[in-house]
Parts: structure tokens; sequence; C-alpha cells
């Protein structure tokens, strides 16, 4: 019996409201001739560190959308932020929108009361697709509670609220790119004046034209006391918008607006900040200096997210475990698998090796067929014998780009994502149940007829029905079955058969055995030798090729032996013995036997049988 497991792989969003910190880390990856485009707005009515008449946000604002009629939007993100612990949900257009994931920072002064700051997300793909370039308008981000009950945030002016939308897109002017979003929620402060953010999955192949972006919230333009925005040590500045130390001031660089109160939506060129080869960076700001008076003064900068595009010509090869095959008692293990470079920005090469693993133990090998063109697959299979140190159950893996060592031979997009791994368990066999067989009359040569189901019928209760094998090597290679059970012949005395009963996943096995007996010989008491065809000779029944070794003698009624035969010789009336009449029959009338069956379990028989014509 075979068994084979069909594998389906699925992705799982992050879809949970509950509310918790977390560090800026790769959130979306996407490969190809895309780029982004960022819109939003603040709701704040000005700069909070500024202005001291508000305390409250507005109730609604906008912003419009253009991109070129020759993009394609592919994913879409909406970010809202604010004071408090947060409102996760608001309306875009009229559309309600709930928050896929919330997160939450906290900012405590000394002998103060504990500020807690929040972003949300939702993704808005199929929105932005379905409205595209129009002006959006983000309205009931409401903080009105946590403002009027918490009076720390107003009076340390770091009340604000605001919004953003991301919009990847796909156009086929681009050149080729790796574009990486990612997200989460950090703070630097008067307390925390360092925040070192490393960024990876990067690479870099061309840094040309490459860029950098951030969303971050609650900076001030007049606040701009050690204030410093680097990557790989060298400080981001785009002037006359982003001043080398003043990065976080309210500003929108895709409008070049610096009305973005608390809030900013900025994109950096970083060609020269980054070297081909990289696959990570270090982002770090700063905050915090005396100002001319010698009072000591710093921002308040919560990072939401990190946009980098990055021009890149990658393969990015990728394995899957569609399904596999296993025989009962057989380590022979038969894989289904498919190759894919999807998220890639250039093909995958032909002949890119596969290796497959158990436990670690390399256990087989293969290569891709043809050149994988970008988003596109090729499907693979592979038989793998596996050796009796490897256990029943064990964990496979299959890698692409591996040659066997662990190690690749292209380069890619992402170089940790080429395996797929499951748990497999061989169907073991059980041992074989011995069961009671059965003993036949010997039909000659010691070999007798049995009905092989009835024997299994005896003891075995199953709707399934048997086959039946001579040996448990043709049983467990499912050849040479018997193919009349009814009706078998033995070949040995005793033989061992065995019978295979499915019983899925696997089957099981039953032995018996077979023994033939010599029984008696049935005597018949007259023959008439007239060539008749019928009863021409003294057939004794189950002695010949029974007893092989026997002796008859034959007598007539004056005790002279006339005959004499064996195993070979039969007696068909005719005379063998004696000084004269060789070769003739013998008259009519009553003669005596004597049968020695030269067996120890027997005596000799003796009789008279009745010879006419």
């Amino acid at each position: 019996m075979s068994i084979f497991k069909y594998l389906v792989i699925s992705i799982v969003s992050l879809t949970t409201l509950t509310s918790y910190a977390q560090d800026i880390e790769l959130f979306q990856q996407f490969n190809g001739r895309y780029d982004y485009t960022a819109i939003g707005n603040t709701l704040n009515p000005f700069e909070n560190n500024l202005d001291q008449s508000f305390c409250f946000p507005l109730e609604s604002s906008s912003a419009t959308l253009n991109i070129a009629p020759s993009a394609t939007v592919i994913a879409a993100y909406l970010y809202w932020a604010g004071s408090g612990t947060g409102d996760t949900n608001v309306t875009l257009n009229g559309m309600s929108i709930d928050a896929e994931a919330t997160y939450t920072v906290d900012y405590t002064e000394p002998f103060s009361e504990t500020l807690t700051y929040f972003s949300s997300y939702a993704n808005i793909t199929d929105f932005i697709i379905a409205q595209g370039n129009t002006t959006y308008e983000l309205s009931d981000l409401d903080i009105t509670d946590v403002l009027t009950n918490t009076t720390g945030y107003c009076d340390n002016r770091t009340n604000f609220a605001g919004w953003s939308i991301y919009v990847i897109f796909e156009d086929d002017s681009l050149p080729l790119n790796q574009l990486n979003l990612y997200q989460g929620l950090e703070i630097i402060n008067r307390n925390n004046q360092e925040k070192t953010i490393v960024i990876d999955n990067l690479n870099v192949i061309d840094n040309e034209g490459a860029k950098i972006g951030f969303l971050a919230w609650e900076g001030d333009n007049a606040l701009n006391f050690g204030e410093r925005l680097s990557i790989n040590d060298n400080v981001l500045s785009n002037p006359p918008l982003n001043l080398s130390d003043n990065a976080f001031n309210g500003t929108n660089s895709f409008t070049n607006s610096s009305t973005f109160y608390n809030a900013d939506l900025d994109v950096y060129n970083i060609q020269d900040n980054i070297s081909i080869g990289d696959t990570s960076a270090t982002i770090k700001m700063t905050t915090g200096a005396f100002d001319q008076f010698g009072i000591f003064r710093a921002d308040l900068i919560i990072i939401n997210n990190i946009v980098t595009v990055l021009n890149s010509q990658l393969p990015d090869a990728t394995i899957a475990l569609d399904s596999y095959m296993i025989n009962c008692g057989d380590r022979t293990l038969a894989l289904d698998y498919t190759v894919f470079n999807t998220n890639s920005t250039d093909p995958l090469p032909a002949q890119t090796p596969i290796a497959f693993y158990a436990e670690g133990q390399l256990i087989g090998q293969s290569q891709t067929q043809n050149e994988i063109a970008i988003n596109a697959s090729e499907s693979g299979t592979i038989t793998l014998m596996l050796s009796e140190n490897i256990s029943d159950v064990f964990l496979l893996t299959l890698a692409v780009d591996d040659d066997g060592t662990g190690n690749g031979t292209i380069l890619e997009i992402i170089e940790i994502n080429n395996i797929d791994d499951a748990i497999i368990e061989l169907l073991v066999v059980p041992p074989a149940q011995s069961i009671p067989g059965e003993l036949a009359c010997n039909e000659g040569f010691s070999s007798a007829t049995f009905n092989l189901i009835a024997i299994l019928q005896n003891t075995i209760n199953s709707d399934n029905e048997p086959v039946f094998y001579e040996t448990l090597a043709d049983l467990e290679s499912d050849t040479n079955d018997i193919l009349n059970p009814e009706t078998y012949a033995s070949i040995g005395n005793p033989q061992t058969l065995y019978a295979k009963i499915d019983n899925p996943p696997c089957y099981d096995v039953y032995t018996f055995e077979l023994s033939v007996e010599n029984c008696p010989p049935y005597v018949p008491q007259g023959f008439s030798p007239n060539n008749d065809g019928i009863n021409d000779w003294f057939n004794i029944q189950d002695l010949y090729d029974i007893f092989e070794a026997h002796e008859l003698k034959i007598f007539n009624r004056y005790g002279t032996l006339v005959f004499e035969g064996n195993n070979d010789k039969k007696w068909n009336g005719f005379i063998n013995r004696g000084l004269n009449n060789h070769g003739k029959l013998v008259p009519v009338g009553t003669y005596f036997y004597v049968l020695n069956l030269n067996d120890p379990n027997f005596e000799n028989l003796i009789g008279w049988v009745y010879v006419n014509y």
C-alpha cells in the first residue's frame, strides 16, 4: 500500500487589534519594477511646541493622491497615530477602517506620569485601487478623552495626531528595484537621546538612485538641539526642507511642505551612503543638547516606518514540497516539489542545484531543468532511498540553490528563504502474526491441495480480500502472488505461506504453515485388466507417489509369487515372477497381496483381490 501526502502552504497576515510595542523590522518586501509614493496630513492646526493655544486636534484633514497613468497599484497601507493608547477605528472618505495592528511607546519624565503614544495601520490596497487618484480625507481619529483626562500631553506639548497613506506601485518604465517596507514604533527623547536601528534584508547590487524614506511623528521644527539622522554614519539632509541638524521638523518631501505639523514624511537620496554588496544598513538618530542659556532641550521623535528603494536585478529561489509517496515497509520516498522564482527581479538560471536532507544528512540531489522566469516556477520529482541509519520519523529538508554542502551557487535577493521542510513518518509494517495452519493428506510427492482463504478465515475476520505469497520478499515487493488460493498445491513439507490484508495506511501480515502427512491407502478388492479403459489395474489409492518406497507382492492361491512391484511398477494383471508365464495375464481368480509401505507409521497390509475379465 502507498500513501500520498499533499502539502498546502498558506500565508497568514497579522490581524490582531492588541496594542504592543514593536521594534522597527521588515514588514513587506517587493521586488520588481516598483517604487512608492506617500500622502498624508497632520491633524494639528499648528506646531504644538510653538503654539500654546490648542490642545485638541482637527476633526479631519485631507491629501491628494496623484500617481502616473502607467503605474499599477500593488499595495497600499494607511497609518494613523497620535497621543494616547490608540483609536483603532477611523474613517477614510466615508469608509470605516479598523486597525490590523496597533503599536505603542511610552515617555516618562521624572516625577511625572507616563505618556503613551500609538500608531495603527491597515491594508487598504483594494480601497485605493477602487478610488484611484483623488483627494482622501481622514476623520474620526478621536483622542479627545485621553487629552482631556491626561493633562500631561498638552502641558508638555506632545499632543498630536496625523495620518499617512503609503502606495507601492509598479511601472514598466522603472528599473528593477528592491523595495523594503520596515515598520514598528520606536521613540527617542530627552531620556533616551540616541536610537540605532539596523535594517536588514538589503541587497545592494547598484547604489545608483538608492533612496530611503521615513514616517515619523511628533517632531518639532523649533527643537533642533543635537538632532541628527544618519545612515552608515553619513548624516542625511535634504536642504532647504530637511537640514542636517533638523531632520524631524514637520515636513513632507513628497509635497515640499513645511506645515506637516508634528509629523514627517521624508525621502533622502542615499546612493553615496551605501555600498554595492551591503546587506544591511545602520540608521542612527539623536536628539538633545544645551541651548544658548545652558538649558538642556530635546525633541520627542517617534519613528513609525522606514522604506528603502534599491536597484536590484537578482533571482530569488524558493522551494515547496507539494506531495510525497511512501510505501508500506519500504524506505523509498517519492517527492513532488516546485521551485519558484517569485518576488524576484531576474530569471533563475537553469541547473540551479537542489539538495535533499534527512535530519541534516544528504540523501539526494537534483537541479532545475530550465531557466525560471520572474514570478514563474518549475515542478520536479525525485525518488530518494533512505538508509537504515535514518529513523522512521525524521525531518525532511528541501533546499534550492544548495550544492549538497549547504552552499549556494546563485546570488539571490534573499539568501535565507531557500528551504522547505516536513516531518516524514515511514509506514512500518507490523510484525507478521502467526496463525494456525493446516494438515492435509499427501496427494503425491509430499504435496496436497489447500484452500488458503478458508484457512485465514478460520482465524481472521476482515472485509478486505487477502493476497497470499510463498515468500516474505514477494509480499513486501507485491510480486508473484498466488493466483488460485482456493486450490493451492503445496510445494514443500512443511511450507510457510504469507498473507497480506490491507489495513490503511498500511497492511497486516499473517503467516501460517501447511503440512502434509501420509494417510492410510485404500486397497480395492478387484479389478479387470481387459484393456477396456475401466478398472484395468490394481489401483491402490493414496499409495503411488505417496509411499514412494513401498513394495507390493502378489501371490496366487498356491502361495506362488507372481508379481512384485513398487512405486514405478504398477500391477495390471501380468506375471513378472516365477519360472514361467512371464508377461502373461494371470487367470481369473483370487490373489493375495502383501503391501510393505516402508513407513514406520504404518504396518504391512495383507489382503486379497479378485481378478476378472
